[in-house]
């Protein structure tokens, strides 16, 4: 790898390290909510090390490495430092990788699934291995893959065939896994009703293959399935596949002890049902138990203490199938939550006008829980700013879903300095709003983008959730639908791989049909509800669409030109949207420089022409976006959606490097930690530094 390219895989140096507040939230709980967050922040956490083990082969060892270093001496790296005769600007490099590393539970990043490697030389690194025996032992045994940075595929995460690296996939170097026998396998246990959430799948030597379940026992009670090996037909004619539970079972063991003890400090009987399932789940490894606690969890309306916990969301999974272990609980900040109530009420009358007819929205809008939300703790390898589950469609269509927003997420400050890409005259009016802004886009994205619109259905054998005989009429070319989804079909195993990125584009863009109606503007507490372009509401909106054009430039940052493919779900979807302004007009938007390496690139928008020209730009997009959905219209869905995200040789060539140079980086967050003292629960928070990452990993016990 060239230097100029090996460059944006290294380390950040240093990282944002911004700390996730929580103690005055935490501090107003009665000792009951206290003893059950305080297990339920135990049982998250215990799913560490099931993370790395999600991000790469290496990541476990490296973690130990981390931690093993920290423990020779005491955590004092001032001390190490001297034992390794390091420079003071090697150890800050050591430090800096390790904090992001920690931050994103693995050697890849959690938001671009992009490797990062360490700024300092190996040569650095081994001289602090060698102050410790243990420490040395576990470096001799990850060295060459932490600074493996050849082919370049394999700095990204992906389909192993295709020169990436996944761990969801296992394989022997005789007998490599295929994406085509991916394919099949994931296709054939969809037929047999089994969910692939909680699984890996592993190739045998022998060419077989075995459904890794992730379970506290190799032998459950509670299986899913009777049966646990088939002979496979057509292309993998003669080959078997065997469900093997037992996957990650010392962390699911962990898991499902802590969730006991949580099911014990329980603050109403729903939570003690809904921790029941929990249990099973972990224990026996049933992604139907864990169906069931989603089903109990929406009807746990407003907790002082919220939670939830699982194999998530599928983001990382090459295929798009397989879940990542999540696991959160957070406090209720009620002064917040009041505005979201607000906008809850509100949204069956919002989600009437979004740009597509009664037939292809629900026939009753399933009024979610929505909250504002202080995080205590979250684990996984990165923490968003808002969350819309469960993202079952059985529940999520027919029962309903809860939303929330991380408070503490969205106002864990980094340093102010300019921002890349935003005019000089436009700062001030970001710097002041730019916060305010993304919780109006992210409330509206979560509540009313992943919360509407309507899947077509024939639910089972002659039985439609649409009239049949007098089907909807598509509003893009005034006819009868004549597709939808079949019995056992979802969303999910219809547009597969692409379906994470393409949804996240169909709720932002929700957000931007919304986000310019005053009265919603209102329900924020921003504006009377009257259209005011130059007034505070105007403002607002005008950061909104600045904040989604800057995105989708910064984007660029995610897209990987050796693979021609993007790196992050969320980010692919707001670069299409770019593209939906930028096709709105020049007069509306456009990108600028006048030098020729574009270093003065910046984004002119004009607000008085959102209205005008932005919304309706967005509108018709996303009226394609929901009817190809709906209809489960994959091949028209992956046509407008790969030519929206499609990266010519002018964002690849002439913007991409600048984007690059800009680049800032991403926020870590150094999370408090809670202990049981006797009969009391204390919380300890940690300084936002690398240390102090680093030690509040330490006192969690990984090792």
């Amino acid at each position: 790898m060239d230097e100029t390219t090996l460059k944006q895989y290294l380390a950040d140096d240093p990282p944002t390290v911004v700390p996730l507040s929580i103690k005055p939230h935490f501090d107003a709980l009665s000792q009951q909510e206290k003893k059950y967050a305080h297990y339920i922040s135990r049982a998250s956490f215990a799913g560490t090390r099931i993370n790395l083990r999600q991000c790469s082969p290496e990541s476990e060892g490296i973690f130990d490495f981390i931690l093993a270093l920290h423990s020779s001496c005491n955590g004092d790296w001032k001390k190490l430092q001297a034992e390794a005769k390091l420079s003071d600007d090697d150890l800050r490099h050591f430090l800096s990788y390790a904090a992001q590393f920690i931050g994103n539970l693995g050697n890849y990043k959690s938001f671009g699934d992009s490797k990062f490697i360490p700024r300092l030389a190996p040569s650095s690194i081994e001289a602090l291995a060698k102050t410790s025996a243990a420490a040395d032992k576990l470096w001799q045994s990850v060295k060459d893959d932490l600074y493996e940075s050849t082919p370049v595929s394999k700095m990204h995460l992906g389909y192993p065939d295709q020169g990436h690296v996944s761990a969801y996939y296992l394989d022997s170097p005789e007998n490599p896994i295929t994406t085509e026998e991916i394919t099949i396998t994931s296709d054939f246990i969809k037929e047999t009703g089994l969910m692939p959430e909680n699984t890996r799948l592993r190739k045998t030597r022998e060419g077989d293959f075995e459904l890794l379940i992730a379970s506290a026992t190799s032998s459950p009670a509670v299986r899913d399935l009777k049966e646990s090996e088939w002979t496979l037909s057509g292309k993998l004619q003669g080959k078997k596949l065997r469900l093997c539970y037992g996957d990650h079972h010392v962390e699911m063991g962990k898991i499902a002890e802590a969730l006991s003890e949580a099911k014990e400090q329980a603050l109403n009987s729903v939570q003690k049902d809904m921790h029941a399932e929990y249990i099973k789940a972990f224990h026996d490894g049933s992604m139907a138990a864990h169906l069931d606690s989603q089903r109990k969890w929406i009807k746990d309306i407003q907790p002082a203490v919220e939670q939830n916990i699982g194999f998530i969301e599928t983001y990382r999974d090459p295929h798009g199938i397989r879940g990542e272990w999540e696991g959160f609980v957070a406090m209720v900040n009620k002064e917040r939550t009041r505005a979201f109530t607000k906008l809850v009420e509100s949204a069956p009358g919002n989600v009437s006008k979004l740009p597509w007819p009664a037939a292809f929205e629900k026939d009753k809008f399933l009024s979610p829980d929505f909250t504002s939300l202080e995080v205590l703790s979250f684990g996984s390898s990165g923490i968003p700013a808002g969350i819309n589950i469960p993202n079952y469609d059985s529940v999520r269509q027919n029962e309903g879903f809860k939303n929330v927003s991380l408070g503490n997420v969205l106002s864990a400050a980094a340093p102010k300095e300019p921002t890349p890409f935003i005019r000089s005259e436009d700062q001030e009016l970001w710097d002041k709003y730019k916060d305010d802004a993304f919780e109006v886009q992210v409330g509206l994205h979560e509540l009313l983008g992943h919360g509407c619109g309507k899947l077509l259905q024939e639910t089972e054998p002659g039985s439609y959730n649409f009239d049949i005989n007098n089907p909807p009429v598509s509003p893009l070319d005034g006819k009868p639908v004549t597709k939808w989804y079949k019995p056992g079909e979802t969303w999910g195993t219809v547009f597969g791989g692409m379906g994470p990125s393409y949804e996240e584009c169909r709720a932002e863009s929700v957000a931007m049909s919304l986000c310019p109606d005053y009265t919603i503007l209102q329900i924020f507490g921003f504006g009377d509800g009257k259209e005011d372009v130059n007034g505070k509401a105007g403002d607002i909106l005008f950061i909104c669409y600045l904040q989604m054009a800057r995105a989708g430039l910064a984007a660029l940052q995610f897209w990987d030109p050796a693979s021609r493919k993007w790196g992050q779900a969320h980010m692919q979807a707001r670069f299409a949207i770019l593209q939906v302004f930028l096709e709105a007009g020049t007069e509306f938007c456009e990108l600028k420089y006048t030098k020729e390496d574009a270093s003065d690139l910046n984004i002119h928008l004009d607000r008085n022409k959102i209205e005008s020209h932005g919304r309706p730009a967005i509108n018709k997009f996303l009226q394609k976006l929901q009817v190809y959905k709906a209809t489960a219209d994959l091949e028209a869905g992956k046509a407008l959606y790969e030519g929206v995200t499609h990266v010519n040789e002018f964002y690849a060539s002439k913007l991409r490097p600048e984007v690059l140079r800009q680049a800032k980086p991403r926020k870590v967050f150094v999370q408090a930690n809670t202990f049981l003292v006797g009969d009391d629960v204390t919380l300890k928070e940690y300084d936002a530094t690398p240390e102090g990452l680093i030690q509040s990993f330490v006192d969690r016990d990984y090792v």
